[in-house]
């Protein structure tokens, strides 16, 4: 059973990217979901084919999380793959504990061995500190947001304005999640364009002054005089610092 992750204070790795490869449907989605609230970009495969032709069109690749029983084959071979031509942080993530199985993955290239079943925040810990011996940093993303009244917890996906529940749209959500992540910071208004609608939307501003504006009409307590979401005139949004922050 995954524990729940752990709830951060700092900024996921902005523009990390990481494949994750893991045949078993649900625990591939959790996973899949945590590495999301955390900010991490994932690309995800099911199996040794699907995860060798998506090293080969993927360019920038920041992380491997890489299961070992694939149907198609042992996991062992995308790592040997992958050491060929790249440094790229991989930890494994495999039922088998046979330590001498472990050793020689580590051998091999592997920067990290977890045994399943494990939590997510550890999980979440590890991939920092590989990610961290490669120069990049990527520190916890908050996920637990308070502020005026306002509770957010992406975690639960769950927002509540002064203990009611809010239902936001599954856009208006992803916005909202975008700047709790980097609470206190502005957000451009083409990050927040390409990390909500793609990359093909970032000259469309017409979508978050519309965005922007259903939330405040939900989430401010006076929307004309928003004193959460806040607008960075010609630069883009911030939501601000959350109380005790």
């Amino acid at each position: 059973m995954l524990a729940a992750a752990s709830r951060g204070t700092g900024l996921a790795g902005g523009d990390v990217k990481l494949l994750l490869v893991e045949d078993d449907r649900e625990l591939r989605a959790t996973l899949r979901e945590a590495l999301a609230v955390e900010g991490y970009e994932v690309l995800a495969a099911a199996s040794l084919a699907d995860a060798m032709a998506q090293l080969s069109h993927t360019g920038t690749l920041d992380a491997v999380l890489l299961d070992l029983g694939l149907p198609d084959g042992d996991g062992e071979t995308l790592l040997q793959a992958l050491r060929r031509d790249r440094s790229t942080p991989l930890i494994v993530i495999s039922a088998r504990q046979v330590e001498g199985h472990k050793i020689r993955l580590l051998d091999a290239g592997a920067d990290d061995y977890l045994v399943k079943p494990f939590g997510i925040g550890e999980l979440l810990a590890r991939l920092r500190v590989a990610l961290r011996h490669r120069g990049t940093v990527a520190q916890p993303a908050i996920t637990l947001y308070r502020r005026a009244g306002l509770e957010v917890d992406l975690t639960a996906h769950r927002v509540r304005r002064d203990g009611v529940d809010v239902r936001l749209t599954p856009t208006e959500f992803k916005l909202l999640a975008r700047l709790v992540r980097q609470a206190g910071q502005v957000v451009t208004h083409r990050r927040l364009l390409a990390d909500v609608w793609g990359a093909d939307a970032t000259e469309q501003t017409h979508y978050l002054r519309l965005y922007m504006g259903q939330l405040r009409a939900k989430l401010e307590a006076d929307p004309g005089e928003p004193c959460v979401l806040l607008t960075e005139p010609g630069v883009g949004y911030r939501i601000a610092e959350a109380a005790g922050g």
